[in-house]
């Protein structure tokens, strides 16, 4: 993708490229295929002019579909694809293309492409290790988009190859930070576990021990929403970041408590709009709606007068000064003045108050003194009946009208002998015998189906009270946006208060400097915590590499520098004394190995094409955290890899990454494999030995480490001593064999061949092969 293009392009990927049917300018297409389901959405684009296809990984979205609109004005897609069975966001797309996008068929159409870089006589097997380092296997939207898009090509009769290409792929959006599925993973951003309660394990999971559980204070849904889409699209635009941060400030500060306290009472009360305004469009909608309507409205006027008193300086409290119109007063007036609440709950249907229409009210009257009137009417009845009847009563039946009630007598058998003279039979209930008569019919044509028509006139009134509201429903949406944000932020600075956080500087230079930092989920879990401090700039070393004992730490510093700049990235405060947080564009890692026997790929396999993908997209703004990689296979040549991959970050310079990595090949430094360069910088963790027993504590400083400890942490693990023991001594044993037969010829060749000129067209290595490893190898083996 060229650099002048407005999309920026997303650290993943290789491009497909097509090579037949080459077509000029002129006729560029662009095809975009779309695949949204649950708030994410997976896509992919071919575009015929340079020959590629592009991928996005799957990435939350909002209901508007916001970031997929981004995607096709930026793009200008000529064709847009998507499946039959899609959401109702996207079902105005494409309905033939249905089967096109089953994941497996998905794969085997992406395996089934033309791979000219790989010999023609390589298995589908053998292909998966070399996709999976291009394309993330396990993005299942972002897969069956691929295929649908695929299927279109193929239709179009055109020639589809893979080849080895550096065309990058789109983000949506232009300052959106890069983090994969591994490292949200690692930093534990997300946990989810299944709901202890065995009546809610049916209903999914809840949020464990993560970053987002620890920040998520929202008082609604929809914030707790937005807050998670907040962490999947963290951001480098510094305009959206100082937006958030100012709130953030004012809330921290004490003098403001009282007002955070207020507005979160009034978040409480603030409903899901859309599903409120989506079923008042209904016929008929439930009171608890317009109950709902009422105090999202209510508590919205609450928000909007508590944060007119706030300074308007800050933007998000300006925005909700004038947004919150007066349409919100005129919608809260209307509905208390025209709905009965008490009424509609006793009846379970939508009533009118008084006053609000005189013709309900004569009617409602004219109900209230029925019973009076209809016991007078039932006297005058009595006189006139069959002397066997000791008593009447006039009742009033809705639909039906007024009837007269009789008890049955002992003689009343059959049909036959209901009849009575002057008197219409209607029903038999519990030995009662109803009767329309004629002073029942005077009533009928002179008061009327009062019930009936009494409902008829108040959903008359809600129609129109219906009306009114979805006439003013652009305001109402507006609130829901602004009071999701306004949640978020809340939270975030309620987050901050509760666990001492500060305010980071954010830059747009290339420091990273955190100042006596904290682990923001370990700090929780233990009653002391050891801070620590990182800085990491072109002058204080922006490749660290950590050595120390097993256990001593160096995981939790990783990952606490990389969650700290997570939430620097979100607008959140940190767990730091200071912090300047030089914007990255992305956080990559290599540090948990999340194995899946659907992708086909080793622990060791996964691990290298994690290290592959930040070896290919980090650059100099990008943070790097690599956690015991090269652990997974032989030692020399986990070593190997180790030395290769940081010798190429090193040679990078100024295009560095922020690279933080820990390992426990202390031979790395020791046998100096490394380049000398102003950028790298050794660190390790302290440890103390009282006695026999070793003693962590956590606390970074420059240095190397010279032990792992492994004897030390195998007791502390319970292995019982005499296991220890012997493990030592045989240790102790190799080490004197090897340092006696191995370690000097050994070390002199690899020397030898770091001091090698390789691009020199006179070096003969088959030569040195022959000559010196060979005759070597066979002096020490």
């Amino acid at each position: 993708m060229s650099e002048d293009s407005n999309i920026l392009q997303e650290p993943e990927s290789r491009a497909v490229s097509i090579n037949e049917d080459v077509e000029d300018e002129g006729n560029r297409e662009i095809f975009l295929s779309v695949f949204v389901q649950q708030g994410q959405i997976g896509l992919s684009y071919y575009d015929s002019h340079d020959y590629s296809l592009h991928f996005m990984p799957d990435t939350m979205d909002n209901s508007d579909l916001h970031l997929l609109d981004r995607v096709i004005q930026e793009l200008s897609p000529n064709v847009i694809i998507t499946s039959a069975k899609q959401e109702h966001s996207l079902t105005q797309f494409i309905e033939k293309l249905g089967k096109h996008f089953s994941l497996e068929v998905s794969k085997q159409r992406l395996l089934s492409a033309h791979l000219p870089s790989l010999p023609p006589t390589i298995t589908e097997s053998e292909k998966i290790p070399y996709l999976s380092s291009c394309i993330p296997l396990d993005s299942v939207l972002m897969m069956r988009s691929i295929g649908g898009l695929l299927k279109c090509v193929e239709r179009r009769s055109v020639g589809l190859d893979l080849e080895d290409s550096s065309t990058g792929v789109p983000i949506l959006q232009k300052d959106v930070v890069y983090i994969d599925r591994d490292t949200y993973s690692a930093l534990q951003i997300f946990k989810s576990e299944l709901h202890p309660s065995v009546f809610k394990l049916h209903s999914g999971e809840k949020e464990g021990l993560s970053l987002y559980g620890v920040l998520n204070r929202c008082r609604s849904k929809f914030g707790s929403l937005l807050l998670r889409q907040w962490f999947h699209r963290p951001t480098r635009d510094l305009n959206i970041l100082k937006r958030r941060q100012e709130v953030i400030r004012f809330f921290t500060a004490p003098r403001n408590f009282a007002d955070l306290n207020t507005l979160q009472s009034c978040l409480r009360n603030i409903k899901n709009i859309s599903t409120l305004l989506h079923k008042m469009s209904s016929s008929n909608p439930k009171v608890a709606i317009w109950q709902g309507l009422y105090k999202t409205v209510y508590s919205a006027l609450c928000i909007r007068d508590t944060v007119r008193s706030m300074p308007q300086c800050i933007h998000l409290f300006s925005e909700i000064s004038q947004n919150f119109t007066d349409d919100l007063f005129y919608i809260a007036t209307y509905i208390s003045k025209v709905v009965d609440f008490e009424g509609s709950i006793a009846e379970n249907r939508f009533t009118v108050r008084p006053n609000v229409d005189p013709v309900i009210d004569e009617k409602k009257r004219k109900m209230m003194g029925l019973p009076d009137f209809l016991t007078d009417v039932a006297r005058a009845e009595l006189e006139n009946l069959d002397p066997r009847f000791s008593t009447c009563s006039i009742i009033y039946i809705p639909l039906i009208g007024f009837l007269l009630s009789v008890p049955r007598l002992p003689n009343m058998l059959d049909k036959q002998s209901f009849e009575i003279e002057g008197l219409d039979f209607i029903f038999l209930s519990k030995d009662q015998l109803h009767y329309r008569s004629t002073r029942t019919k005077e009533l009928d044509s002179m008061l009327g189906d009062l019930h009936c028509d009494t409902i008829d006139l108040e959903m008359a009134v809600m129609r129109k009270l219906q009306a009114s509201v979805l006439q003013r429903s652009d305001c109402l949406y507006k609130v829901m946006s602004l009071c999701a944000e306004l949640d978020c932020l809340i939270a975030l600075a309620q987050a901050s208060l509760d666990h001492g956080y500060c305010c980071p500087t954010l830059t747009p230079n290339h420091r990273l400097a955190l100042i006596e930092s904290r682990h923001p989920l370990l700090e929780l879990c233990t009653p002391v915590f050891v801070s620590n401090t990182y800085i990491s700039s072109e002058t204080e070393g922006k490749v660290k590499v950590i050595t120390g004992p097993n256990s001593s730490g160096k995981s939790i510093y990783l990952k606490q520098v990389g969650l700290i700049v997570f939430m620097a990235l979100i607008g959140s405060d940190v767990p730091a004394k200071e912090a300047e947080i030089g914007l990255v564009d992305g956080i990559f890692s290599r540090m948990h190995s999340r194995e899946s026997v659907s992708v086909g790929l080793s622990t060791f396999m996964i691990d290298v094409n994690q290290m592959t993908h930040s070896l290919n997209h980090s650059t100099g703004d990008s943070l790097v955290l690599v956690d015991e990689f090269g652990k997974g296979t032989n030692t020399v040549d986990g070593l190997s890899l180790l030395t290769a991959c940081l010798n190429h970050w090193l040679r990078r310079g100024p295009q560095c990454p922020h690279l933080l990595m820990s390992t426990c090949f202390h031979s790395l430094i020791q046998l100096g494999l490394l380049s000398d360069s102003p950028l790298l910088a050794l660190l390790t963790l302290e440890t103390a030995i009282e006695g026999e027993e070793l003693v962590f504590l956590y606390q970074v400083k420059n240095g190397i480490c010279q032990s792992s400890c492994a004897a030390n942490i195998a007791t502390l693990a319970g292995i019982p001593d005499d296991l220890v023991k012997r493990g030592v001594e045989v240790l102790y044993s190799h080490f004197l064999y090897s340092s006696q037969m191995w370690d000097i010829p050994c070390y002199l060749l690899v020397e030898k061949f770091f001091s090698m000129d390789l691009d020199d067209p006179e070096l003969d290595l088959d030569t040195y092969l022959k000559d010196e490893v060979l005759p070597t190898l066979e002096e020490v083996l």
